[in-house]
Formats: C-alpha cells, structure tokens, sequence
C-alpha cells in the first residue's frame, strides 16, 4: 500500500469529515508556536512569594493571567481533538472493506490523522520540556483560592455585623439554688 500524503484529495464520502477535521486543524500551528516560545511567569512570580506585598501580587496575578488564558485555549483545542480522532477512526475502520483498503481509499483522512499525531507529540514534547506551564497554572489555582477564602472570610465578618442584636447571648447563666 502506497500512500501519497503529498497529493490526497477527499473523497466524496469522506469530504464532509475532511472539512470538519481541517477546521480543527487550523489553529493546530499557532498553537505549537505558542507553546514552544512559552514565556512563564516564574520571575513575577517569586517576587510575589518572596515579597507578599500587594504590588508584587497583583504584578503577578496580571502576568499570570493571561498566560492561563492561552493554556485554557489550549485545553480547548485538545477537547476539539479529543471530539475529531474518533470521526476519523470510525470512518477509516467502519464499513465492510477490510481496514488496508480504507486507507487507500481515504488517504486525505489518513494525512490528517497522522498531522494529529504529529501534533500531539510535537506538543506534549515542548508541553514537557516547559515546566513554567504548569508552574504558573498552579500558582494560579493557589491565588484562587485564597481569593476565595479570602471572600468567604469577608462574607461571614459581613453577616456577623448585620445579625440583630436580640441574639442570645453567648454567656452561660447558671442557677444556683
């Protein structure tokens, strides 16, 4: 079996999951630029561990940000694949043709399958090669979190001023008799 990847054209039968494949592929470029020329932000970061002081903070929270924003796309595009691959795997193994002749005979979904494939290793390759990933992703859960705690706290100082005086009073009386 020969396939020509240089020259595979769709389908009529195959056409209409070629298109939708290609749509998800287009970012797949961009996305691996993105990833391998990652800034983190680990300088702004230990500035704000080092130095827990509002600036720093907050100079680390807008640095981190919308270096998150980029990880969630990526986490997005991963959905799309995560959606895409199984199309393309039951397209190319369904039917009553043994699996070789659907190869051959759908060579377009065939190259874009193995560009996936490419891509995925391509990306998990710089993903692994760039902790500063994941390094900012945590500090952005843990900054989150405070942030929640922090708000919780907020909340019940609030509710405890506004709560009328008729409360009983936390003393204990006791009777002596």
């Amino acid at each position: 079996m020969f396939l020509d990847f240089e020259n595979a054209q769709p389908t009529e039968a195959e056409h209409e999951l070629f298109e939708e494949v290609q749509a998800v592929l287009q970012d797949s470029e961009s996305i691996l630029d993105e990833i391998q020329f990652y800034k983190g932000a680990g300088k702004e970061i230990r500035e704000a561990i080092a130095t827990p002081t509002p600036e720093c903070q907050t100079k680390a929270w807008t640095t981190v940000v919308p270096l998150v924003l980029k990880l969630r796309r990526f986490y997005l595009f991963s959905t799309q694949l995560e959606e895409i691959v199984p199309k393309i795997l039951l397209h190319l193994c369904s039917g009553p043709e043994p699996i070789a002749q659907h190869l051959d005979t759908q060579q377009a979904l065939v190259k874009q399958f193995a560009e996936i494939l490419e891509f995925v290793l391509k990306f998990d390759e710089h993903k692994m090669k760039t902790p500063a990933i994941q390094n900012d992703f945590s500090y952005y859960r843990r900054s989150l979190q405070k942030q929640r705690m922090f708000e919780l706290e907020s909340e019940r100082e609030r509710e405890d001023r506004e709560m009328p005086d008729d409360r009983p009073s936390q003393e204990v009386k006791y009777n002596r008799e």
